[in-house]
């Protein structure tokens, strides 16, 4: 019980203090700061793709090396599966609710070019404008809020993994580690949350409450991250490996897409380089 409680506490304070800090940096932000948010998601990026590429999936391969060249083969898997799952996810939610925004069409993107579109508020402001009735604007809200969770589930799996992976001391640490670079790229994408919001006529303080309540699903991703850890080795190595591939189609299929895209800048991929060197001296410092 220990444990789970250690698990909860430090991802409580890693997925919705990280993000509610975002949400407050956020909420002094222009609507036309593009270039900053911009800046901001591509080092998100850039962390999150340390954490895959420097320890998640190779300690998902460790976990498994009794089983020599099939462990890697498994690792890839797992990572094919939580990509693809998220992909699909998110495939069902634009093609639901795409053609409610009119100005996506086929001359848009295939894939969001604005803080707005990232977290689907966009659809919410439109059934706003249009003063569509209760029911409507809690489905577009819940829809926003499913979007938020796929982002921050897995990462709430990488943590309850991590404090899974060995004995004591050495989980603690682990776990901590994660949960701190985790903490870290949830404050750049707090932000996502909070500006459009704002931008969108809501009160700063509803704004950033809403903002901090979206990074709970840190939570419950990690309860299951532990639980499968714990279970056994070829599960841990399949809780790292799904959220590292789910957290790869964020970095690759969302954030940076829209982030080259709201900056048509070679300093986006700056940002990036600096998020991965700062998650690499934090997992091996």
């Amino acid at each position: 019980m220990d444990a789970i409680l250690e698990v909860l506490l430090i991802t409580f304070v890693s997925g919705v203090f990280g993000t509610g800090l975002g949400g407050v940096l956020g909420a002094s932000f222009r609507r036309d700061s593009s270039k900053t948010v911009s800046l901001l998601l591509s080092f998100a990026a850039g962390v999150m793709l340390s954490v895959v590429c420097f320890a998640l999936i190779g300690e998902g391969i460790t976990e498994l090396e009794y089983m020599g060249s099939a462990a890697v083969l498994l690792v890839i898997l797992g990572v094919l599966a939580g990509y693809g799952m998220v992909y699909l996810l998110n495939f069902w939610i634009d093609r639901k609710t795409d053609h409610e925004v009119p100005h996506i069409d086929e001359a848009h993107p295939k894939t969001a070019d604005s803080l707005e579109e990232l977290i689907h508020s966009n659809h919410l402001e439109v059934h706003a404008q249009q003063k569509d009735s209760s029911s409507q604007m809690f489905l577009a809200g819940m829809i926003m809020v499913f979007a938020i969770a796929l982002h921050h589930m897995p990462e709430g799996m990488v943590i309850g993994a991590s404090f899974a992976t060995e004995a004591s001391a050495a989980a603690s640490r682990a776990g901590l580690g994660m949960a701190l670079i985790i903490g870290l790229h949830n404050i750049p994408e707090g932000m996502s949350v909070s500006v459009p919001l704002i931008a969108g006529g809501m009160k700063r303080w509803k704004a950033i409450l809403l903002t901090a309540l979206s990074g709970l699903p840190t939570v419950i991703g990690a309860l299951l991250g532990f639980w499968l850890g714990t279970i056994g080795p070829i599960f841990l190595a399949f809780s790292l490996s799904f959220a590292s591939g789910a957290m790869l189609y964020v970095v690759f299929g969302e954030l940076l897409p829209a982030a080259i895209l709201m900056w048509r800048s070679k300093l986006p991929a700056f940002a990036v380089l600096v998020g991965m060197m700062i998650g690499l001296l934090i997992i091996f410092a």
